[in-house]
């Protein structure tokens, strides 16, 4: 299991997760719902308490990710296996993002 926090304008949101190879999860910090300002991080992931599940990495977060020649040279550089989606997402979108979402990786 790997597990991330994700950030919105440096603000902690919620927690993803791969639970295996194909399972992912997405669920809201509480503290953060609690807040009258909160805002969803995407459309697709409106406001709840409730666990987001899927089989693949959400789109939403799939769509962090570089393509094509950027993300031949990040995985080269940083030593990342192509396939791996969620390591990629781990260790490039920490800074630098385009849009206000940040995600670091979660020490378990």
């Amino acid at each position: 299991m790997q597990r991330a926090k994700v950030f919105r304008n440096s603000i902690f949101t919620g927690l993803l997760t791969k639970l295996d190879e194909n399972s992912y999860s997405f669920v809201y910090n509480k503290e953060y719902l609690s807040k009258d300002n909160s805002k969803a991080i995407s459309l697709t992931f409106p406001l709840q308490e409730e666990e987001f599940t899927s089989k693949n990495l959400f789109p939403f977060f799939y769509n962090l990710l570089a393509e094509g020649k950027l993300k031949d040279i990040q995985c080269k550089e940083l030593r990342i296996d192509k396939n791996d989606d969620f390591s990629r997402l781990l260790l490039t979108t920490k800074e630098n993002t385009i849009g206000s979402i940040t995600i670091e990786k979660d020490e378990i």
